[in-house]
């Protein structure tokens, strides 16, 4: 049995929520599972914004889970829906998977070369892989499952039977024009995928404004001829259930029974309040997105407990995640990152850090840029804050969150060494293991590394970031040979700071005396000590000294900049050092 983790301090947002969700639990189902939901389409890659669908109430759930109430966290996979279109960049598909388009997901072809049955399982695998690195635990729902194996007929039948009464609740927002063009404005992301399936194709347009022959109907059949959902109903009898529909693609046609008939779905707008009333979901956040007048939650909010006897779940809409960077990967392609390209480049414990310090109305970014080395300084100062006592309570309870479950914590690296530093030596040793070896362990001399397995998954997280994101024209390359026309041009000074360097070189080989060397170097000649601190020093030192480094860079790397020089040095060696600067 795992340890079960200590609840935090009621004093960040997730606390807050966690009280309000075990409340609101027993007002509803006293003595029951709490139940909290995620919704997921595997229509494509499932990209970072969609993890703060799953992360938002997984972490609401962890908290429950630490004060010993059992608690469900549903994930629903809609993986019943239409294949509304090809995704740009994704490989192994070309314009040839167009044909499929009105299929369920689950009866796409997955992308050529991919081991998985269709395109769902294809994209799902891989949120599942993110999911489970990342500690998350939840019961996941297929809804290909349900729909095909009859699990929701009573349902259906329901729904068909107040036909009219959902017709006149989505009636009410008909006029209502969706505000695309100004939400795009407002820098809004695009309606969901599900939003637009409920908007889109022959027959499911008629979905949104209720129209049609026949009148509303808020069943879609999928096509017993071609499989596609360009379907319309035109007859439905309540008393056989027989229900008649027609195909706009292939001009099938058939009557059905309705009481055994299994392939088809609720339109999208109907299933997700059934699916409420159905697993008892307390809480469930939304995005913004879904906010507008007329919008999925909020019309669904209304079809819960009108038609299903239930409630609407409580929960937040949750704002957007940006992203800084992506230099290669499928941003080139027209992608989108996901979970799994971020946990390529950050441990997991950093990514749910992300997800947990933020209130979910609050935007943020997930960095693949330079931006990933402040992060993580600012996650290691966070870990020493927590580890001295000094961070605040709001820090202290994200930490927490980030670090481990109510299971116990996460697999974590045994020796922490800056992610920037390890970045550097990756760089400059191009991932060759002995070199790299050599140079950590002489970070610290008085403890050198005895195994890259202490600095790991970190350090492979950082060479992972160098091969994939940094640009090929910022790799850092090493000189083979001294440039001794620059060295020949120098004048007395130049010569003199490089002189004082390599004499300090013996007895200041490790990251912090190189530090203490290479900043100090200006400092002496200017006249000071170089102990001496910034408020005992001009101005014009930090000019010296950004100087002596440009120099530095020239004579090591050919550029203005580089890896920090501390490290650059060790990474070079003391023996090549002294080469390329002349010696």
């Amino acid at each position: 049995m795992p340890i079960v983790a200590q609840s935090t301090e009621t004093t960040d947002w997730v606390s807050r929520f966690a009280d309000e969700v075990i409340e609101e639990s027993e007002r509803r189902a006293p003595g029951k599972p709490v139940v909290v939901a995620s919704g997921l389409s595997p229509s494509g890659p499932i990209h970072l914004g969609n993890l703060r669908e799953v992360m938002t109430p997984h972490l609401v759930a962890d908290e429950i889970r630490r004060r010993g109430h059992e608690v469900r966290h549903l994930i629903s996979w809609d993986d019943y829906d239409r294949y509304r279109k090809v995704p740009n960049g994704v490989p192994g598909t070309d314009a040839s998977w167009a044909e499929h388009i009105g299929r369920p997901l689950t009866s796409v072809p997955a992308p050529n070369g991919s081991p998985y049955p269709n395109w769902a399982e294809h994209f799902k695998a891989a949120m599942v892989g993110a999911l489970a690195e990342m500690g998350v635990e939840f019961d996941g729902i297929s809804q290909t499952e349900q729909y095909t194996s009859g699990t929701y007929r009573e349902q259906i039948l329901h729904a068909m039977r107040h036909r009219g009464d959902i017709d006149a609740i989505l009636d009410q927002y008909r006029t209502k024009k969706a505000p695309a063009k100004n939400a795009k404005q407002q820098g809004q992301k695009p309606v969901d995928e599900a939003e637009l399936e409920a908007a889109e194709g022959s027959g499911a347009a008629a979905e949104d404004d209720g129209t049609g022959s026949a009148g509303y109907f808020p069943y879609k059949p999928y096509c017993g001829g071609c499989g596609k959902d360009f379907t319309t109903v035109t007859a439905y009898d309540d008393d056989s259930t027989e229900l008649t529909y027609t195909c706009g693609e292939c001009g099938f046609s058939e009557t059905v029974r309705l009481s055994e008939f299994n392939r088809g779905k609720l339109v999208w707008k109907v299933d997700w309040p059934m699916r409420w009333a159905y697993e008892g979901v307390v809480f469930e956040p939304s995005g913004v997105d879904h906010s507008s007048p007329g919008s999925s939650f909020q019309v669904g909010g209304q079809i819960v407990g009108s038609i299903f006897g239930g409630k609407q779940p409580i929960g937040p809409m949750y704002a957007f995640v940006g992203i800084s960077g992506m230099a290669k990967m499928s941003s080139s392609k027209g992608g989108v990152p996901t979970p799994g390209d971020a946990l390529k480049i950050m441990e997991p414990q950093l990514l749910r850090w992300l997800y947990a310090r933020r209130r979910p109305n609050q935007s943020f970014k997930i960095a693949f840029d330079q931006e990933i080395q402040r992060l993580y300084d600012e996650w290691d100062k966070l870990a020493g804050k927590v580890a001295d006592g000094s961070a605040l309570p709001a820090d202290v309870a994200a930490h927490a969150r980030a670090v481990g479950t109510a299971a116990g914590e996460l697999p974590r690296t045994p020796r922490v060494m800056a992610y920037r530093t390890l970045a550097s030596v990756a760089d400059i040793t191009a991932g060759a293991e002995d070199q790299t070896l050599r140079i950590l362990s002489e970070l610290d001399p008085a403890d050198p590394l005895a195994s890259l397995d202490d600095v790991r998954p970190r350090l492979d997280k950082a060479e992972a970031w160098i091969n994939t994101q940094v640009p090929a024209d910022q790799r850092t390359v090493v000189r083979e040979e001294a440039d001794t026309k620059l060295i020949e041009s120098l004048d007395d000074q130049g010569r003199a700071s490089l002189r004082l360097l390599l004499d300090g070189l013996d007895t200041h080989w490790s990251l912090d005396g190189l530090t203490h060397l290479v900043y100090g170097v200006p400092k002496v000649q200017a006249g000071f000590s170089a102990d001496a601190g910034p408020k005992e020093l001009p101005a014009e030192i930090k000019v010296a000294q950004r100087t002596f480094f440009a120099l530095l860079y020239h004579l090591l790397v050919g550029r203005d900049t580089g890896p920090r020089l501390p490290t650059l040095l060790l990474a070079v060696g003391q023996e090549r050092v002294r080469k390329l600067l002349g010696e």
